[in-house]
């Protein structure tokens, strides 16, 4: 009997010890579910107090007069731009981010020369949400490439020329200007001499035309900076999507070209850049009036170039880029179409061109190509032919 009660106190006493270690297991449970509660809490308030702040940012952008410094366009422009690009490109938002965060972010970070770090503290997001988010906006707005880099046909007399004594009717035929600029490119070591041409630093020489209502109409990204001008030229007239020069029309170079029927240079060893000439110091010939209104047309390419990358810093910046060429070239041909589509937009584009224009400096004439076949050469004498009888009309009426 004894030993019988013993064995069912030592069997109360384990289920005792069970019931025990039920109870704290189930406490624990319970308190790590309150716990999971709580955080789950903080975590929503946290997200809608970031979101808040997002909000407010974008409010601000919007709303506060500043959008224009941050974004580099007005509250309007960028509104239309955020529909564009959700109505005919394909840009979609996330269950977490909108479109016009996304948009904003990618101009903030393109207008200031920006690491994604810097970008994805100011509006307070992971670094790979801003990359990845980064490249979505710049893929859409490629896709406005046909839209906004239209090349002229040639039907039409440009209205700065039509409208201009000086020019016409001696540069009737013109269609735009043409010229190179480099841009600081990021290059892996063993490509760095390829690129590494007149500038200290690796450049990329970027090719594009524009017509004279300050658009541009054609670009060509991806060449090294050792490449010349004229090189790059010969590659956009005959690849896949060219350059299109309408018959019987041509584009102003500037000396760095070689001399054609569609592709007309200054006279060389003749006066040529703006600053040269005064009301003190006219034109003595006719190949130095002739040099005038050439630069005085084909400044417009320079001065493309310099609204360009005074709007966008990350084309131009003396530092090396954040990004390699791949993603440079998108970003180049991004901000050329986002050019063409704030020229009719933008009311500070008159005192971006002022300044502009006070920046240019002289630049130096470069050796120009010579033909390399018969065909280049036959070419060559036309267009000297061509730019001859413009030179000696100009002068004629100019004398008078």
């Amino acid at each position: 009997m004894d030993e019988l009660r013993n064995n069912r106190l030592v069997g109360l006493r384990r289920m005792y010890h069970l019931f025990l270690v039920y109870i704290f297991m189930r406490l624990c449970l319970l308190m790590v579910r309150v716990m999971k509660d709580k955080i789950k809490k903080i975590e929503r308030e946290l997200k809608a107090e970031r979101d808040h702040q997002r909000d407010k940012v974008l409010y601000r952008l919007v709303h506060s007069g500043q959008c224009r410094n941050i974004v580099r366009m007005d509250a309007r422009s960028f509104l239309n731009l955020c529909f564009v690009l959700e109505e005919r490109c394909g840009l979609k938002p996330t269950r977490q981010v909108g479109i016009q965060e996304m948009v904003a972010r990618f101009l903030y970070t393109i207008s200031h020369n920006e690491k994604h770090r810097p970008t994805a503290f100011f509006f307070d997001r992971g670094r790979a949400t801003i990359s990845r988010d980064f490249h979505k906006v710049i893929n859409a707005i490629i896709e406005l490439e046909q839209e906004y880099l239209k090349q002229p046909d040639g039907s039409m007399v440009p209205r700065e020329i039509f409208l201009n004594d000086k020019f016409f009717p001696y540069f009737k035929d013109c269609v735009g200007a043409i010229d190179c600029t480099h841009v600081r490119a990021k290059v892996q070591s063993q490509k760095v001499t390829r690129y590494r041409g007149r500038k200290e630093n690796p450049t990329m020489n970027v090719l594009a035309a524009c017509t004279f209502d300050l658009k541009f109409s054609y670009v060509l990204v991806g060449w090294e900076g050792t490449a010349s001008d004229s090189k790059i030229i010969k590659n956009a007239l005959s690849r896949r999507y060219p350059l299109k020069i309408p018959e019987g029309k041509f584009y102003l170079v500037d000396a760095g070209f070689m001399l054609k029927s569609t592709l007309i240079t200054p006279y060389r060893g003749e006066r040529y850049h703006l600053k040269e000439y005064s009301p003190t110091n006219p034109p003595r010939t006719d190949r130095e009036l002739f040099n005038l209104r050439h630069a005085s047309l084909r400044n417009v390419i320079e001065r493309c170039f310099g609204v360009v990358k005074k709007r966008f810093p990350v084309i131009r910046s003396a530092t090396e880029p954040h990004y390699f060429t791949t993603t440079l070239k998108k970003i180049i041909v991004a901000c050329c179409i986002l050019h063409n589509y704030l020229v009719d937009k933008d009311p500070n584009l008159p005192s971006m061109l002022a300044e502009v224009d006070a920046e240019m400096q002289y630049r130096r004439p470069r050796r120009p190509n010579q033909p390399a076949n018969r065909a280049e050469e036959e070419d060559m004498k036309r267009g000297e032919a061509m730019r001859n009888e413009m030179a000696v009309n100009m002068w004629r009426n100019y004398a008078r």
